[in-house]
């Protein structure tokens, strides 16, 4: 039988074990210190490794036990935890070739598991003794010209294939990266979270005549708790099918394929979810686009507080929605009124926000529209080269900004039966 190390030994406490105080150092590091999550994952599997429990660190473990994922969910419908695991390999890599370059141990997480492996660091290898070399022939002149024109020759030759070589690699190779400013929300270092909006959210609250809020739809008992009381027996069916399925609007589906076509290199970093599939807890972690306003994607009533540009409505699912501005400027309305129903000719607008994430200092981008048309016209006017130029030139910037720069805009698109066919803006805000 194999003896137990003291790790694994209940009674002994981890404060005692070496490959422990390299792991808190590295939880208590810059890198991991604006990501509760990141740390709280690699204590876990820490804990349980040295504790003799790494048999039961499997993907569905880890997501119940860190991340308060139900006992029933299915890691094929969540890749939140192989998502963290992927960010925390690179932490570790980016500790260990910075402030960890002195530890004793290095850890690593091997790609296709959770068990963290502790290498110790050996020393340098000697370096050998230089052989001895006995002294070169004597060359004569006539000797070593040729010698010297070959020699150039060759290393002339080397250096225009070398030339040619990393020319076509570098161009093969180039990556693509996303225009501004969707390059805020797509980058090397975080997953991009797309939220696409509920459109039975929407229709419930015109059916019980309710506005809602985040609160109403984080409550356990919803949708049911949207139901009439005084709904007829045949009207059942139908609210049990709102109840339970989960729709969003083309709008939503149109926006979203125009973001993802630019992302460029970072294509594969983005995750579709549905509104009524997350949780407070899931924004610790990465970039967020949320597509919709709040009547039917009520996530966007977290941030309504950073906005200039505000969404009201009246009696619901009767007065038309508008935009409030809360500090009209010379030529600006108070007020934008949309169209009253989707699918309707008119002019419809859109709220177009770049905000920073409260939690981990990454970005937020909004795109909500007063009904369909709104959030769509969003889309494509982010998807047009000309129109992103224009809305850099409201902002005030001669170029594509270098550093981060937070915003808001609200434009305005004339609908034809419930398609968008045109652009422009309204007004625009930087957000300090």
């Amino acid at each position: 039988m194999r003896e137990r190390t003291p790790s694994e030994d209940p009674k002994v406490s981890l404060a005692e074990d070496q490959r422990w105080q390299v792991v808190e150092r590295i939880a208590a590091s810059p890198g991991l210190q604006k990501s509760a999550r990141l740390r709280e994952l690699l204590l876990y599997i820490t804990e349980q490794t040295l504790q003799g429990r790494a048999s039961q660190l499997t993907e569905h473990e880890i997501g119940h036990a860190v991340f308060g994922k139900p006992v029933d969910y299915s890691p094929l419908e969540d890749s939140s935890v192989r998502v963290h695991a992927r960010q925390l390999r690179l932490r570790l890599h980016e500790y260990f070739d910075s402030i960890g370059r002195s530890e004793p141990l290095v850890v690593e997480i091997p790609k296709g598991s959770y068990v963290p492996v502790f290498r110790r660091v050996t020393g340098e290898t000697p370096v050998p003794s230089r052989p001895v070399v006995a002294a070169p022939p004597r060359f004569t002149a006539d000797r070593v010209i040729p010698l010297v024109l070959c020699a150039i020759l060759a290393v002339t030759c080397v250096y225009l294939g070398r030339r040619v070589y990393i020319s076509r690699n570098a161009v093969a190779a180039a990556p693509e990266y996303p225009p501004w400013p969707l390059s805020e929300i797509f980058d090397s270092e975080h997953r991009t979270h797309f939220v696409v909006s509920d459109v039975n959210y929407g229709m419930m609250r015109i059916i019980a005549q309710r506005r809602g809020s985040l609160e109403d739809y984080l409550k356990p008992g919803f949708p049911r708790s949207f139901m009439p009381a005084g709904a007829a027996r045949q009207e059942a069916p139908i609210m049990n099918y709102i109840s339970d399925s989960g729709l969003t609007s083309y709008a939503d589906v149109s926006a979203l394929i125009s973001l993802i076509k630019l992302a460029g290199d970072f294509r594969d970093r983005a995750t579709v979810h549905f509104a009524r599939d997350i949780r407070l807890r899931d924004l610790d972690e990465g970039n967020f686009v949320f597509l919709g306003s709040p009547g039917s994607n009520p996530w966007v009533q977290l941030f309504q507080g950073q906005l200039n540009f505000q969404e009201a409505e009246g009696l619901v699912g009767v007065d038309s929605k508008e935009f409030v501005n809360k500090n009209p400027r010379p030529g600006e309305q108070k007020s934008y009124v949309g169209l009253q129903f989707t699918g309707t000719t008119g002019e419809d607008y859109a709220d177009i926000a770049l905000l920073p994430s409260p939690q981990n200092g990454t970005a937020i981008l909004i795109l909500q529209g007063l009904q369909q048309e709104g959030t769509e016209a969003a889309g494509r006017f982010l998807a047009d080269a000309n129109q992103r130029r224009v809305l850099r030139d409201a902002l005030g910037f001669s170029s594509d900004p270098k550093n981060k720069v937070w915003f808001e805009a609200l434009i305005r698109t004339k609908a034809v039966a419930g398609a968008p066919n045109s652009e422009v803006i309204v007004a625009a805000r930087l957000i300090h």
